[in-house]
């Protein structure tokens, strides 16, 4: 099973993703595999951010209590 990539690790595949499709000539096959794994790594940030932000509603509501 693979190791899940903290939200810090994600970021940083991501903006070698988008460094390589800005700077280098790519290949247009190449080129849409790397955008859509750029899109699963912008999902899964966004499924942490998600979390995350649940987490400190839950932490804030029982901090009112």
């Amino acid at each position: 099973m693979a190791k899940s990539l903290s939200f810090e690790e994600n970021v940083e595949l991501l903006e070698n993703i988008i460094d390589k499709l800005e700077k280098d000539k790519v290949p247009l096959s190449e080129a849409l595999k790397l955008y859509n794994d750029g899109v699963k790594l912008v999902r899964q940030c966004n499924d942490m951010l998600d979390k995350a932000e649940k987490q400190v509603k839950i932490l804030d509501t029982e901090e009112d209590l």
